[in-house]
């Protein structure tokens, strides 16, 4: 891929590259640009790096469900809201292996799983080191997502061979404490640079919608593609409002706003996989179409995102063949 692509705002040429410090002035500008122009721009930077007709496909399971103690106030599965999700305990091995089969025989090349903790307790590695050895045996790859991690614990499952940790920003610093007081902005970069440490790659993004303004969007991307490694993988997700959680009336983002974010993902980190993740039950088939060619390239496939509702794969497969879309194959633009 060529190291840098030229970008142009406002009459003036920018050099876009993997490795670009950004401020967030320059990103207001581009998020702001024209929304065609924006599109065209975002566009021409993705095709550098991917295939733009090629989609990554993942499968995520919750491999424990619901008790969380931390109070995100757009979580179903956290304590703290009323939304009337039991608890579950931590599935066993063969299960999560049962379904990852599942997912490779559908399709999915990287297998995620995710447990609703604060922090993963140490008498529970074993198990979770084994699901990454199993998962990683069927020639998947692996993503975990268990909250907080120690240095310690980043580096066993760096030992096993985890190839993705995911732990999302949720938003900007500036908005942060209207969704989260149990753990902080800073609580949440530092495990990204304990996963870092352990040469785990980094999946972290955000979710769009729980009342933030756009300039919070802007800084969110601001803030990821400024890690000292911009993530491999970033989730933009659209808050899907769970009755019962402090968000649940929350006023829909807008799509444009939207494609836009995910316009500025891709320009901003030209090498990352942007996942179109949470919300695409409330998406149009036409405004996944703009975020593909805005630059979006990774979806979950199956029907449930964790406890969340998702496309069917019968409506994702009629979605590609309509776009002329086909499935990324394993390791492509890593």
């Amino acid at each position: 891929m060529p190291e840098a692509s030229t970008l142009k705002y406002d009459g003036s040429t920018l050099s876009v590259c993997a490795e670009e410090r950004w401020n967030l002035s320059d990103a207001r500008k581009i998020y702001n640009l024209p929304f065609n122009d924006l599109l065209f721009q975002a566009h021409s930077v993705h095709r550098e790096g991917f295939d733009p007709n090629a989609v990554q496909l993942s499968r995520l399971l919750s491999i424990k469900t619901g008790g969380c103690p931390e109070d995100c106030g757009y979580c179903s599965q956290s304590a703290h809201n009323p939304t009337g999700l039991k608890a579950s305990k931590l599935m066993e091995v063969e299960c999560v292996l049962a379904e990852a089969r599942k997912a490779k025989e559908g399709g999915a090349t990287r297998y995620c799983m995710g447990a609703a903790w604060r922090s993963p307790k140490d008498r529970d590695m074993e198990t979770i080191v084994a699901m990454v050895e199993g998962v990683r045996e069927l020639g998947m790859e692996t993503c975990m997502t268990l909250g907080m991690l120690s240095p310690a614990q980043a580096a066993r499952l760096g030992n096993a061979g985890l190839d993705y940790y995911n732990h999302n920003i949720d938003t900007s610093e500036r908005f942060y404490s209207e969704i989260i007081s149990t753990r902080t902005f800073a609580d949440r970069l530092e495990t990204l640079a304990n996963v870092r440490e352990a040469g785990i790659k980094v999946c972290a993004g955000g979710i769009l919608g729980m009342g933030e303004t756009t300039d919070d969007h802007i800084a969110m991307l601001v803030t990821l593609a400024n890690l000292p490694v911009p993530p491999e993988s970033v989730p933009i997700n659209m808050l899907i409002p769970i009755p019962g959680s402090k968000l649940g009336n929350a006023t829909p983002v807008d799509p444009l706003e939207f494609v836009r974010a995910i316009a500025l993902a891709r320009i901003l980190m030209p090498r990352t996989h942007v996942r179109l993740s949470a919300g695409r039950t409330e998406m149009s088939d036409e405004m996944q179409a703009l975020c593909f060619f805005a630059g979006a390239n990774s979806i979950f496939v199956g029907d449930t995102l964790l406890t969340a509702d998702n496309p069917g794969e019968d409506h994702d497969a009629g979605l590609f063949r309509r776009l002329g879309l086909k499935p990324m194959a394993l390791g492509a633009a890593e």
